[in-house]
């Protein structure tokens, strides 16, 4: 039987974990065979600012860091299944992907 691939990213880890075991108690209530969430590397984006608007002053750097958190989900390709993902509610900070394949 085929599989579908979800890939989940977010910032916020809370809101894309709360996701991951949504789609687990899915998978789980349905009896479909499951795998993960399993974390990827989390991406970091670090940016340095220097403090002062001006060239004036001492050389003192700000360092901003945005942090893009991954999980990913093989689960069993069932209709009824698939539909159940479909309609969840996903908060606007998570970004899914889903991908059907063998």
């Amino acid at each position: 039987m085929n599989k579908a691939r979800i890939k989940l990213e977010s910032q916020v880890f809370k809101d894309l974990d709360a996701v991951c075991t949504q789609i687990r108690d899915i998978a789980q209530k349905a009896g479909v065979e499951l795998r993960g969430p399993i974390p990827l590397p989390t991406k970091k984006l670090k940016i340095s600012t220097r403090k002062t608007p001006c060239g004036d002053g001492s050389d003192t750097y700000e360092t901003w860091e945005l942090r893009i958190h991954k999980r990913l989900i093989e689960i069993q390709a069932d209709d009824r299944v698939l539909r159940e993902v479909m309609r969840i509610r996903v908060p606007p900070s998570v970004n899914i992907e889903l991908n059907l394949g063998n």
